[in-house]
């Protein structure tokens, strides 16, 4: 097997196997040569080559995503690693273990106009949950010159001290390697490793020159404080109104049984996102659906004494600003990592997985009090879904109709990539059967690498992956096409409404050249010329009745991916969506 001849390049790539990080994701430089020469040529990594960074860190962050195991990705000095900087900031914020590993010049070669060379060290600042700053090995053809250093006249007492030298050199970089992808898996989040290299760089051997030290892997523990979760119960006991809110997690977080326990609670609500990844004919979902028609006093009804959370990011922006305004007396937040202050109320974090906590907690839940908290809100949800599906059939082609279309034909045991912006709020006011899992890259809500996250999704997931985004979003990350490793059986399909149609239905005025332009930002472009470079299979429509019969062969089998791109009135969108919720009402 051929190595890099750099020590500090084998070391990277060794300890990277050593704590089983097995997908990396290489983007073409010179300054990173070692680090490619060490991993493609090792069968126990899964390489990928992706040239663009911004889609080779959002690529890396989809596998990530569903492996739930760190993903490395490399690439030259530079700013090369400035555009990792979006994908890193998704994945500090949705809680995803992403390795950055860049290549950097020696300290010397910093600042004095050498091309490619800016300052990397912990480049990523607050957004990396471990920054570490690699030193560089010690040249072997510097052990014998004695010139250089005039003071040492000796030249055993040299190369004892170069020894000794490189020795601690190793030792901190062992050290500072495995502490990163140590915090990477056991706090998940991204950490980033600066690895200086010096010239030659392309130079291979055919053994290892390093030596490693053992190293334990070291294993989350979770630590229930059995006080902490006493006196949380006697709360839980004298509250009339608890409400549940569940953000972005994995699908099968909570426990059927677990959720169950809580929704047979009378003074329980249960609102789910679309994100959660949760089902049960007694829960909440499609929020904005049941809040958005509320009054003054239908608020105060619904205001809970207590708010337990779980997962990531809300989606609902209406159900923050209830909970803002109306606030609950005490919000606990359950995290292993992290809780977030969103609604300006938390009382509690509570440190543990959200199975663990309920397993606790719901054992020392002895008594139910009576409450018509639940049936109330039951009651309006099912009022709300009688009136969504008679506005249905009130409306014109829009894109409140395509996503009903789309949502309705999805494949059984499909999964569900959602780009940002307008798709995910529209996904969130329909219900999904539970057979479909959904995924969002909602840490930091942005449209950059929503269809590159996708293709990292489909490439790593057992199941058929089908990708909703808007047009900006598409547009926006179209690199994302550049990719050798799209599954044939992944699927696309943009709503193009011209521009960013969500714009329209916040204040401002509308239908003037300075919205258009600066706002909405209108355009005239396909998908067509960008699917027949890249290979895809292609279909447009335009109107309800081509749509139902695109969707009925478009997961048909192809030796192609496929996308459809779905053309809708821009300027109807925003009206039929407003009027929905007062339809609703």
């Amino acid at each position: 097997m051929k190595h890099s001849s750099i020590p500090l390049s084998q070391t990277v790539v060794t300890l990277c196997k050593t704590h089983n990080v097995k997908h990396i994701i290489i983007s073409p430089g010179s300054r990173n040569a070692p680090l490619t020469i060490g991993f493609t040529n090792d069968d126990f990594f899964k390489c990928y080559s992706i040239v663009d960074e911004r889609c080779a860190a959002f690529f890396a962050l989809g596998i990530a995503q569903q492996t739930q195991e760190p993903t490395a990705v490399v690439c030259t000095s530079g700013s090369a690693l400035l555009n990792y900087y979006p994908a890193v900031s998704e994945a500090f914020y949705s809680n995803i273990p992403l390795i950055v590993l860049s290549a950097d010049r020696p300290k010397h070669l910093i600042d004095i106009g050498d091309g490619q060379t800016i300052k990397q060290k912990d480049v990523y600042g607050e957004h990396v949950i471990y920054s570490a700053n690699l030193k560089l090995d010690l040249r072997d053809d510097k052990k014998v010159n004695v010139e250089e250093v005039p003071l040492i006249k000796n030249i055993e007492n040299k190369l004892e001290r170069f020894l000794g030298l490189q020795k601690d050199i190793q030792t901190y970089n062992e050290s500072e390697i495995h502490e990163a992808i140590t915090f990477a898996r056991m706090k998940s989040g991204p950490v980033h490793v600066n690895i200086p290299f010096d010239e030659p760089l392309y130079e291979t051997v055919d053994s290892l020159s390093i030596a490693p030290k053992p190293f334990n892997l070291k294993t989350i523990k979770e630590v229930v404080d059995d006080f902490e979760i006493k006196s949380l119960v006697d709360v839980w006991h004298n509250a009339k109104r608890k409400m549940i809110l569940v953000g972005v997690l994995q699908p099968n977080s909570i426990e059927i049984q677990y959720l169950q326990e809580l929704v047979d609670e009378d003074s329980v609500v249960v609102f789910t996102e679309t994100t959660s990844n949760l089902h049960n004919k007694d829960i909440l979902p499609g929020i904005d659906k049941i809040i958005a028609p509320l009054e003054e006093a239908d608020f105060k009804r619904l205001q809970p004494d207590i708010l337990l959370t779980f997962g990531g990011l809300i989606v609902s922006k209406k159900i923050k600003a209830f909970l803002r305004q109306y606030k609950p007396n005490q919000h606990w937040h359950v995290d292993l990592f992290r809780a977030n202050d969103t609604f300006f109320s938390l009382t509690k974090h509570i440190k543990l997985k959200p199975n663990t906590f309920l397993k606790e907690f719901l054992s020392k839940v002895t008594h139910h009090i009576k409450s018509d908290y639940k049936s109330t809100w039951l009651a309006v949800r099912d009022k709300r879904r009688k009136l969504h599906e008679e506005y249905l059939k009130t409306i014109p082609y829009s894109d409140f109709i395509v996503f009903n279309e789309i949502l309705k034909a999805l494949p059984k045991n499909t999964q569900l990539q959602v780009g940002n912006s307008s798709a995910i709020r529209y996904t969130q006011l329909f219900q999904l059967r539970k057979d479909i899992t959904v995924f969002c890259n909602r840490g930091t809500s942005g449209i950059d690498g929503s269809t590159s996250t996708a293709i990292g999704a489909a490439v790593s997931s057992c199941k058929k992956v089908t990708f909703i985004t808007g047009d900006l979003s598409f547009f926006y990350d179209s690199n994302a096409l550049w990719n050798n490793y799209m599954p044939s059986n992944f699927r696309i399909i943009i709503i193009n409404n011209e521009g960013g149609g969500i714009f329209r239905i916040l204040p401002g005025h509308k239908n003037t050249e300075n919205f258009d332009t600066y706002f909405e930002t209108k355009h005239q472009l396909t998908a067509e010329h960008l699917c027949a470079m890249h290979n895809f299979e292609y279909q447009s429509v335009s109107d309800r009745s081509d749509l139902k019969n695109a969707l009925e062969v478009f997961y048909q089998a192809s030796n192609k991916p496929k996308i459809l791109e779905v053309f809708t009135p821009s300027t109807k969108n925003d009206e039929v969506l407003l009027n929905y919720f007062n339809y609703i009402k």
